[in-house]
């Protein structure tokens, strides 16, 4: 009884210690520097890696979703994100830019499935050298420090320009969709995905959806969350965009991801064992997020969008 009452005691003190912690601690988006300063922490401590592996998004789990193993799930995602956007006809020695991409999981992917010749950029540093570390000799994937609003590119320098959930980070989002093409051949594809939110303009926001979605912006340093509808329409109106974008929902194929997520910290306990009572309580800490995003993603408050756009010829 005496051990009953200790273990729950300690289970009631770290769960109190790490919801302190989340509420206390929100990581509002200030600038592009608080982005990627809390990239460069989480890539430093490695507990990110440790749970979510090489792959910093949501996985795939199929149509309808089916029960699957999370990193595989991320890697089966990059794959399922190549044919959908029609990269998996084009030859090897395509040149991509794969903007936000973190350590580098999916420019991996791309080099060594498809034979492409991919250049990662990210705004932090810290995910640079680890994207270096974790890219083996020989490989045709090569990172850089960049900032997504302002790219160090030349206009139309790359067949393909590719990007996995880096638009919420970005608070001009007229200039991220012109950087975007700015940088496609003519021709050429952009393909991204992205979480979104609800069209506001169609069905505003409701008294429980605010604060839902005042914490995800300001947890997790998202400026604002653009609507699938709107980010085609910003897209089209830089005038670098064949005909129409192209968009798809893919909000159940990746919803298992969130729970999922949470689930590592059970099954792989040995996170507790490397990382401590300090990792333990950071991971804790992102739990209530973690579960607002499944929330909002379960109700359709937010949404999981593709974009494939054409660059003109102009």
């Amino acid at each position: 009884m005496n051990s009953f009452v200790l273990t729950f005691g300690i289970a009631a003190l770290l769960f109190s210690t790490g919801l302190v912690s989340y509420l206390a601690t929100a990581r509002r988006y200030q600038s592009s520097d608080s982005v990627a300063n809390s990239y460069d922490e989480w890539t430093e401590d490695g507990i990110l890696e440790f749970y979510w592996g090489e792959h910093i998004h949501l996985g795939h789990y199929g149509t309808p979703p089916q029960r699957k193993d999370f990193l595989q799930a991320k890697a089966d995602f990059v794959h399922e994100m190549a044919r959908w956007g029609g990269l998996d006809k084009l030859p090897a020695g395509t040149s991509v830019l794969d903007v936000g991409c973190g350590i580098g999981g999916s420019s991996r992917i791309l080099a060594q499935n498809y034979g492409f010749n991919v250049t990662g950029v990210t705004i932090s540093p810290q995910q640079v050298k680890r994207a270096q570390e974790l890219t083996p000799g020989g490989l045709s994937a090569k990172f850089m420090v960049d900032d997504a609003m302002s790219l160090s590119f030349p206009d139309g320098s790359f067949d393909v320009v590719w990007s996995i959930e880096t638009g919420p980070h970005i608070p001009d989002k007229e200039s991220f969709a012109k950087e975007l093409l700015r940088v496609v051949k003519p021709g050429g594809l952009l393909v991204v995905a992205d979480w979104n939110q609800r069209d506001v303009r169609q069905k505003p926001l409701n008294a429980w959806e605010k604060p839902v979605m005042r914490q995800l912006l300001d947890q997790w340093s998202h400026p604002e969350f653009s609507s699938i509808e709107g980010f085609s329409e910003t897209l089209e109106a830089t005038g670098f965009v064949e005909g129409k974008v192209i968009t798809d929902d893919w909000t159940q194929a990746t919803l298992p991801s969130w729970l999922d997520s949470i689930w590592q910290g059970i099954v792989r306990p040995r996170g507790l064992v490397k990382f401590g009572v300090y990792g333990f309580i950071k991971s804790l800490r992102e739990v209530p997020t973690l579960l607002l995003m499944r929330l909002a993603f379960g109700t359709g408050l937010c949404r999981f969008g593709m974009f494939r756009a054409v660059r003109t010829n102009q």
